[in-house]
This record gives C-alpha cells, sequence and structure tokens, in this order.
C-alpha cells in the first residue's frame, strides 16, 4: 500500500504532544498502532520504520516522547550530545506522564473515521518500555516491545509501586518481547526477571532473545543488522494483523 503522511498536535494534560500520522493511501477504516520512539524522538529510521508499518495496512501514530521537554519538532541527534539530552530527559518524565499521553493517543485514534475502535502498541529502546506500558491501557489490545529498556531496572521516575515491573499484573493484552542477547542496557538477570513476572502473573506473551545488539533494528549506526531486523519486522506485521483484526 502506498502510504500518506500528516502532523497532528494533540492535546494532552501535559501540555501539547506533535505526533506524526502516517497511514494507507486508500479509502476504510485501519486499526492504529501507536509507535514509540527511542529517546532521540523521530528521527529518520523512525519515520521509515513508520510508513513501512502503516503500509501493511494500519494507521501508525509517532508521539514526541518528551514534548513537555523539549520545542516541538525536536529531533535529537545519534551523538553524544543527542543521547545525553535524551537520557537526561527519559529521567525527568514520569511514567504517570508517559499514562496520559498514552490515553490522549488512543482518544485521538478512536475519534477518526479512518481508524477502528483497535489499538495497538510498538516501540524501540524506551520505546519498548513504554509500548509495554502502554498495554496498562485496556484500550490497547497488544504490545510489541523490542529490546525494551528500564523495565527490569525500575530506573524510570513514578509514583511508589506505579513501575511498570509492579504494575505487570495490569496488562491485559498480548504482548511480545524482544532482546538482543548482546545488549549492554539489558542483561540476563534483567531479562529474566521480566520473563519470571509474566509468567507468575500469566500474562500472554512471546519471548524472543535473539543475537544482535541493542539497537539492531536502527537502520542507521554499525549496530543494525538487515535480515534480523527484517525478521523481526515481519512478526510484528503478522502480530498486529492478528491482534488488531
Amino acid at each position: 500500500m502506498m502510504v500518506k503522511q500528516d502532523v497532528q498536535d494533540i492535546d494532552t494534560p501535559t501540555g501539547t504532544m506533535r505526533c506524526y500520522l502516517y497511514r494507507p493511501d486508500a479509502e476504510g477504516q485501519f486499526s492504529t498502532i501507536i509507535f514509540y520512539s527511542e529517546i532521540f524522538q523521530q528521527t529518520a529510521p523512525i519515520a521509515r520504520a513508520a510508513a513501512m508499518l502503516a503500509g501493511h495496512g494500519f494507521v501508525v501514530l509517532v508521539p514526541e516522547v518528551f514534548h513537555e521537554l523539549n520545542p516541538i519538532g525536536t529531533v535529537l541527534a545519534y551523538d553524544d550530545a543527542g543521547k545525553d539530552k535524551g537520557n537526561e530527559d527519559k529521567f525527568t518524565k514520569g511514567l504517570e506522564h508517559h499514562d496520559s499521553d498514552t490515553q490522549a493517543l488512543v482518544a485521538f485514534a478512536q475519534s477518526q473515521p479512518f481508524c477502528t475502535s483497535l489499538v495497538g502498541a510498538m516501540g524501540v529502546c524506551i520505546g519498548g518500555h513504554l509500548a509495554y506500558r502502554a498495554a496498562l491501557n485496556s484500550d490497547v489490545v497488544g504490545a510489541f516491545c523490542l529490546y525494551p529498556t528500564d523495565i527490569h531496572s525500575n530506573t524510570l521516575p513514578c509514583n511508589n509501586g506505579n513501575d511498570s515491573l509492579s504494575r505487570t499484573a495490569d496488562i491485559q493484552g498480548e504482548l511480545v518481547l524482544v532482546f538482543g542477547k548482546q545488549d549492554p542496557h539489558v542483561s540476563g538477570e534483567g531479562r529474566k526477571l521480566i520473563y519470571d513476572r509474566l509468567t507468575e502473573t500469566g500474562r500472554t506473551f512471546s519471548w524472543h532473545e535473539v543475537n544482535a545488539q541493542h539497537a539492531f533494528m536502527r537502520d542507521e549506526g554499525d549496530r543494525y543488522d538487515p535480515a534480523l531486523a527484517l525478521q523481526i519486522y515481519q512478526q510484528a506485521v503478522a502480530f498486529f494483523h492478528r491482534v488488531l483484526r
């Protein structure tokens, strides 16, 4: 499918959130995927990934995850300065504010004439965490979480007891988690902690550990694994076609 793009500014309790919208250039209604970026916000690799997903028959929304902390339209570079600013933002914004962003995105999607009522979530790095977190929202029926950081370590700010790992039992939708075994950000012990919590709480989930570095899906830089990335994107498309039909 060909894809058309738009920009939407969505009101949230913590301010205006710029959101990039990708959808099939065709008549009809399509299910929605909220696609949460890395700390760098909507870079070129994120935009290409969103367009690819939309071309498979989805409305894809890419929010600026740190809209409260940056001018609208901010994109951080893949360099030390961008990494430092993104990590500063990551450790500043509370999970409760990410929750209200997700609710605003869901409400926006469900109000659009070109969207069905079904919403899923996907993300990379901190975005993988935010996809996991989005599944706490009862309207999010499935989440595909790519090398999610900070779930195991409870290092993102939040109210006491409201961290994502502690809230795992509240997730009702289906999850897919993908980790690189050579990812230094989530150790084997950290992965086991998440797996055990999902198992103990009886969640519906699939688990994949692959031989790859952190950010192996990003089609820039020396950690990119094109063959593996294609395989994982195919799995994601199949997952969303199933849970969002």
